[in-house]
């Protein structure tokens, strides 16, 4: 398996990556739902939760720590 192959966690930042991957399938399925239904909110929020699961969490989540 993949997942095993990969080095272990080291330094300060050491968190699990479930809740990131499924922030960002939500927002992926919002995002395209949005533009199913020609939803701009719904296509901003989809972007927007993207956006956070992939950038700005886990950036806020290394600095604090």
């Amino acid at each position: 398996m993949l997942i095993a192959a990969l080095p272990p966690q080291s330094g300060d930042f050491q968190t699990s990556p479930t809740p990131f991957i499924i922030a960002f399938g939500i927002g992926m399925l919002l995002g395209t739902m949005g533009h199913v239904y020609k939803s701009k909110t719904m296509v901003a929020i989809g972007i927007g939760m993207i956006t956070l699961s992939t950038i700005v969490v886990p950036l806020f989540l290394a600095f604090t720590r």
